[in-house]
């Protein structure tokens, strides 16, 4: 037997093994994906995706699972109402890129106190204020739960794809600037489509839906304001 022969077999059979574990792209195959339209309702009516449940679920949790850093703004609205977003840009998730915007439970005494200890404020253009948090408080943010996702794919899906995977909507709202909202209530969760942007899914207790649906019937109708 040619002597290159067992070398030639051995290197047959490691493009074989790499094949069957590397997805297309170089990317591992995950073999429990987690996937946006994995939306579990748990016994006391917290929805779980992403692994994450609404409300439990510490910010660190996040961290954890996209593996990387959030942008961590606190925000205070022109009445005086706080709220904290944690930013992942462009992060992969079994395979599929996406922004992940995480809204935090904050108690509005820290988020007062961590107001006066920001780095830096900027006024916004909607009279809302944005502040860089110290570093201190951002490891405090790290234990706050997730009360809200808003994840936009980097994919453009259409309505076709988005009903095979999310089932029917409960109801559909045209917004007036083009495009639609998919609503499923008892999901806590609004598709935002739009045939020239991204698509927009938006994750909330389906106990608090009535905060995305109010704004939405006031566009939609605005003597309803």
């Amino acid at each position: 037997m040619d002597r290159k022969t067992p070398f030639i077999i051995l290197a047959i059979v490691l493009v074989i093994l790499a094949v069957a574990i590397l997805a297309p792209g170089g990317r591992t195959v995950d073999s429990k994906p987690i996937l946006p339209w994995q939306i579990a309702i748990l016994d006391d009516g917290s929805p779980r995706v992403f692994e994450l449940t609404l409300g439990i679920s510490p910010l660190s949790q996040a961290v954890q699972l996209l593996s990387e850093a959030p942008t961590l703004n606190l925000f205070r609205s022109p009445s005086g109402e706080f709220s904290i977003e944690a930013y992942f840009q462009r992060v992969a998730l079994s395979g599929l890129r996406a922004d992940f915007i995480l809204t935090l439970e904050i108690d509005p005494q820290l988020a007062t106190q961590m107001f006066e200890r920001g780095l830096r404020i900027s006024q916004l253009g909607s009279g809302s204020k944005k502040v860089n948090l110290s570093e201190a408080d951002i490891q405090l943010a790290m234990g706050s739960p997730i009360r809200h996702i808003t994840y936009i794919p980097a994919t453009d899906l259409d309505a076709e794809l988005i009903e095979r995977y999310f089932g029917k909507p409960d109801q559909i709202i045209d917004d007036p600037e083009g495009g639609a909202h998919w609503l499923y209530p008892n999901k806590g969760l609004d598709i935002a489509l739009n045939p020239d942007t991204k698509e927009v899914f938006q994750y909330i207790h389906p106990q608090q839906f009535k905060q995305l649906l109010d704004p939405l019937l006031q566009q939609a109708d605005p003597s309803k304001k």
